[in-house]
């Protein structure tokens, strides 16, 4: 496994996303609630890029637990992709829609101010 500077913690607010490219790979980190995500920045639906847009919502949710109605979930945890709006949760890489996809994540650790990423 290796490790890579990617920047200082202060170039990822909470909040943001921002795609870096490190090691011939497009990479989105994303700062949820002080905890940063690596994502891939293609989403495997058309390769589209899905970080690109570095913008993190949530989305609408209906089960059975609240009766079909929808709610708001996952608030500020999800990433979509602005070619088609498939919709994935950060943290976990989990596509929304479909359950049989979920992305490759990248750990990405905070050493003193640098921010890292391995794989």
């Amino acid at each position: 496994m290796q490790e890579y500077a990617v920047g200082k913690i202060t170039e990822y607010p909470q909040g943001s996303g921002k795609v870096i490219k490190v090691a011939g790979r497009e990479i989105g980190i994303f700062n949820i609630r002080g905890r940063l995500y690596g994502l891939p920045n293609t989403c495997p639906h058309q390769m589209g890029p899905l970080c690109a847009s570095g913008k993190l919502t949530g989305t609408l949710i209906a089960t059975k637990d609240t009766d079909w109605q929808r709610q708001w979930s996952y608030d500020g945890e999800v990433i979509q992709c602005p070619w088609h709006g498939l919709e994935f949760h950060v943290p976990t890489g989990q596509c929304l829609a479909l359950r049989s996809v979920r992305l490759r994540r990248y750990d990405v650790v905070v050493d003193g101010e640098e921010v890292k990423v391995r794989f």
